[in-house]
């Protein structure tokens, strides 16, 4: 009698717990939320550590007097670009309803802390890890302006253009595709953005290297001088950090981790990601050795990012193939258009604009080869961001230059940046002796 007691005392003690545990929300509701979640903090991180990449390989490929001009704006651009995209970045680029052309948002605001499961956005992800995935994006388009500029550019006109573009005009343009707006109801396709986040830094590049003007002692009498960097260990070091990143730059783009499906999908990312990487690496390689007498170990280094940007656009659909075929021609482009920049007298100081914006163009024009998209499509999509990114940063490039000045005087490019405008210098046992 006491034993049959006992048990019915536990059971009515129990049922509490029993009814909370059967309103609990099962893994199979709050699965996908983990996982998805955890994918953008962990992709975030590696692309968060691309901008030590380009940190060490733009501090490797300028001349020593400029390295540590090259670590401040990194550290500075990565900064700003965090502070702008919180405060309008993200939810300019992420509008919800808008007109599918042009919206400016409001500061970014995280969820509760200890959000409940009912309170969540179970169908996707944490509002915080969203943010901080598609933050380390527009960081790393400011990157790529950073090195094509370097060595002649005043660090706080440079700054100041970074806050438009990281605030403005990048979450505008990227709106257009992956805030659901205009050219992703056209069907354009940009998977991770080899034009979205790679051709727009490599336009504003383009912009600031043709206002700015080539160096001192460049171009001269008719020749093209080379300006070795200071340092092709360190700028190495930053190609493969970079090549690391990118696991994370195209695999944290599928977006969703929460089925089988989606994992498979996201290794066979990184599987193809790292083979793009190697062809264009390895084809630039042989050319050099083929046109030169000799490997050119920059060009090498930038066919290895070359390949990474033009699988970028679609990394998922192609073979291994493909993504081999489609890495390698970011290779040949690689070798062909950085001497044709210089025949040109455009000086980008680390290859900037053959890596990112001429591998960008073509990355996105292979995607109709593993994808629906047109070729129509995908080129009116590389036009208007063109279009866009290039005569908006024009246009704001020669604004700084008559209000501020963009270049530093001829006595400060040849005593070095380091000193003139920041007055320390990275190598000083060097100098000193």
């Amino acid at each position: 009698m006491k034993l049959k007691t006992l048990l019915t005392a536990s059971a009515l003690i129990a049922l509490p717990g029993l009814a909370l545990a059967q309103e609990a929300p099962s893994f199979d509701e709050i699965g996908p939320y983990i996982m998805t979640t955890l994918l953008f903090c962990m992709a975030g991180f590696l692309v968060f550590f691309m901008a030590a990449g380009f940190a060490m390989l733009e501090g490797g490929l300028v001349r020593s007097k400029n390295v540590t001009m090259q670590m401040t704006k990194n550290i500075a651009l990565f900064s700003i670009a965090a502070i702008m995209y919180w405060l309008v970045g993200f939810n300019t680029m992420y509008p919800g309803d808008f007109n599918g052309y042009f919206a400016i948002g409001g500061q970014t605001v995280l969820d509760p802390v200890g959000v409940a499961a009912a309170d969540a956005a179970l169908d996707y992800a944490s509002i915080g890890s969203d943010f901080f995935f598609q933050l380390v994006f527009v960081a790393a388009t400011a990157s790529i302006v950073s090195g094509a500029v370097a060595e002649r550019i005043k660090l706080w006109p440079f700054l100041i253009f970074v806050v438009v573009l990281t605030g403005i005009m990048y979450p505008i343009s990227g709106s257009w595709q992956w805030g659901g707006g205009w050219l992703s109801e056209a069907g354009f396709s940009d998977f991770a953005g080899s034009t979205v986040v790679h051709s727009v830094g490599g336009w504003a590049a383009l912009a600031g290297v043709i206002v700015l003007g080539p160096r001192l002692g460049k171009y001269k009498d008719g020749k093209i001088n080379p300006m070795p960097g200071s340092n092709l260990a360190l700028a190495t070091l930053g190609t493969f950090i970079l090549w690391l990143g990118w696991f994370g730059f195209n695999g944290g783009s599928q977006l969703a981790m929460g089925t089988v499906g989606d994992v498979s999908d996201v290794s066979r990312i990184f599987a193809n990601t790292n083979m793009a990487a190697a062809a264009g690496a390895v084809t630039a390689l042989i050319l050099t050795q083929v046109l030169y007498s000799k490997p050119d170990l920059t060009m090498v280094l930038n066919g290895a990012l070359a390949g990474l940007v033009s699988i970028t656009a679609e990394p998922l659909a192609p073979t291994l193939f493909g993504a081999l075929w489609i890495g390698a021609v970011g290779g040949v482009i690689v070798v062909f258009t950085v001497p044709l920049l210089d025949k040109l007298k455009i000086d980008d100081v680390v290859g900037a604009i053959p890596v990112h914006l001429f591998a960008g163009i073509w990355g996105t024009i292979a995607v109709i080869f593993y994808g629906e998209a047109s070729i129509v499509t995908q080129l009116t999509g590389i036009v208007a961001y063109g279009v866009f990114t290039f005569l908006g940063s024009l246009i704001l490039w020669f604004i700084l230059k008559a209000v501020m000045g963009i270049r530093v005087s001829e006595e400060d490019e040849m005593t070095g940046l380091d000193m003139a405008e920041l007055g320390m210098e990275a190598y000083p046992e060097f100098s000193k002796g």
